[in-house]
């Protein structure tokens, strides 16, 4: 008898019904990746995967030593939900990487990235670490990207991004 691996699968919009053992699903559809570069905010859908456009070519590192002189990226892990009242913004994360694009190095605590992503999707928000010159470019970029999903986003959400 041959035996069976452990499987974690991403998809999207499938289900497991057949309810089998070690399997699960992540559903990505309501998570997107916001990169945050001095004050600019732009949605990059490719951190998900660690393929940004920033990313490409570039070696990480575990020792962030040996990217010092690099610059500070931030990345946003953004969950939309909807309730009776329309979407929202239910789940917002932070975590920070450099990259030194002349060395082609970078460091990024992938663990970490790994974490905040799960919290997003689990609907937490934790940005405590963003400096307020990027609380604040967020929020205006949620606000004008989506003024009806701002509104309608928890009060905590929007005091934690002043």
């Amino acid at each position: 008898m041959k035996e069976r691996k452990s499987q974690f699968n991403i998809v999207s919009g499938d289900r497991t019904t057949h309810g089998g053992y070690h399997t699960g699903t992540l559903n990505l559809n309501h998570l997107s990746a916001l990169l945050i570069n001095g004050e600019k905010v732009s949605i990059e859908p490719g951190l998900i995967h660690a393929k940004s456009r920033v990313e490409r070519g570039i070696r990480f590192q575990e020792d962030q030593e040996l990217v010092k002189d690099g610059k500070l990226y931030w990345i946003i892990w953004v969950t939309v939900d909807r309730n009776a009242t329309g979407s929202f913004y239910a789940g917002i994360t932070a975590c920070s990487m450099m990259i030194d694009h002349e060395l082609r190095k970078g460091w990024k605590n992938l663990a970490e990235h790994v974490n905040r992503m799960d919290d997003a999707l689990k609907r937490r928000v934790n940005i405590d670490e963003l400096p307020a010159a990027a609380k604040q470019a967020l929020r205006d970029f949620l606000e004008a990207h989506n003024k009806e999903t701002w509104a309608n986003s928890s009060d905590e959400l929007k005091q934690q991004l002043l």
